[in-house]
């Protein structure tokens, strides 16, 4: 695959407190080769943020009977091949979906890429996911495989970069991305504008794009974190999370005219039957915070000491939480050790739909 891609075509967030946040750069890293006016002026910190994502990790699924097979274990259908240009491959696409248990839970969350294919070419796709499920995911790949035509196989050869822009002006402007021989895919994050673009390329990728700074993976998470966008295990804990309340349908990571899949039955009854009354938000937490922070699955509570939710992960003072959605507007708080509490705030991403199922 040559890595001559662009970054194209993307649409912004809808603005507001989307692409507020500071990046920091690490001197004499400077990743593009030489100056360019696509990704802004570096120097003025007008640069595309290049994070490299080591907590994520990918598995190669391919084979004739791949579709098939991943369609009866994912929420979402596959994502489409685009068009061919003559005898060149297809460009690469992305998808968002979750693995669920019998019981409807998450199991893993993974960003779906179809790898760009020649017509002589086996389908093949990469399941980018939290690393330290790598394992867990492959076992439960093979475990439903039975005897289709697939193979499945861990890519440590490629490494996932999240790309973010310095505003949402810049998302949908053209980045040529550099070096005809590595091999990269290169494409729109599937789940909400406002995070980005995926990179999946060898050690050198980032150097593909021009003005890009290697940013620093907090900005990253807390950037994540006030967009209520979930990811891995700490967000989602397998076997926990529901998908539904952690805004799979906003996230486009469901479809609700695929096939059967593990897990589908409670998700497509709750959604065309049940009210979601619980969902997971982006939060601040205001005040000291303890010294170790707030525990995971820590009461989230009302004036009143009614119970709102519990706090699910976080990075320093922003995190999220799953909260009853009644009960997100009045004084909310964390009650810490030594009688202590810390006051929270809730917010409404705006690239939420304004109503919702």
């Amino acid at each position: 695959m040559a890595a001559a891609a662009l970054l194209r075509g993307a649409a912004p967030g809808r603005g507001g407190l989307a692409w507020r946040w500071r990046l920091r750069t690490v001197p004499r890293r400077r990743l593009a080769h030489g100056s360019s006016r696509h990704g802004g002026d570096a120097e003025g910190g007008a640069a595309w943020a290049c994070f490299p994502l080591g907590e994520r990790a990918l598995v190669r699924v391919r084979g004739p009977e791949s579709a098939p097979f991943l369609l009866g274990l994912l929420t979402n259908e596959l994502p489409l091949p685009g068009p061919a240009d003559g005898a060149a491959s297809t460009p690469a696409s992305a998808g968002y979906a979750h693995f669920l248990n019998v019981q409807g839970r998450t199991l893993y969350d993974v960003i779906l890429y179809r790898v760009p294919e020649r017509p002589d070419q086996m389908p093949a796709f990469l399941l980018e996911c939290d690393s330290s499920v790598l394992g867990a995911l492959q076992k439960h790949l093979v475990l439903h495989k039975i005897r289709r035509k697939v193979t499945v196989e861990r890519c440590p050869e490629l490494r996932v970069w999240a790309l973010l822009p310095p505003s949402p002006e810049e998302a949908g402007r053209a980045a040529l991305l550099r070096g005809q021989e590595s091999a990269a895919i290169l494409t729109p994050d599937p789940r909400t504008a406002c995070m980005g673009w995926r990179l999946l390329a060898q050690d050198e990728g980032p150097a593909l794009v021009p003005g890009g700074r290697l940013g620093d993976l907090q900005d990253y998470h807390r950037h994540r974190y006030r967009q209520g966008v979930p990811e891995g295990v700490h967000d989602l804990p397998p076997g926990v999370a529901l998908p539904l309340e952690s805004n799979l349908v906003f996230m486009n990571g469901v479809s609700f005219t695929k096939g059967c899949y593990v897990g589908q039955e409670l998700t497509a009854r709750t959604y065309h039957m049940g009210v979601i009354r619980k969902r997971l938000f982006p939060i601040q937490l205001l005040g000291p915070l303890p010294v170790g922070g707030i525990a995971p699955g820590t009461t989230v509570l009302t004036e009143s000491g009614q119970t709102a939710g519990k706090y699910r992960a976080g990075q320093g003072d922003v995190g999220l939480a799953l909260l009853q959605s009644e009960k997100i507007k009045g004084p909310l708080h964390i009650r810490t050790a030594g009688s202590g509490r810390v006051a929270l705030t809730v917010s409404v991403p705006d690239w939420w739909p304004t109503t919702t199922k």
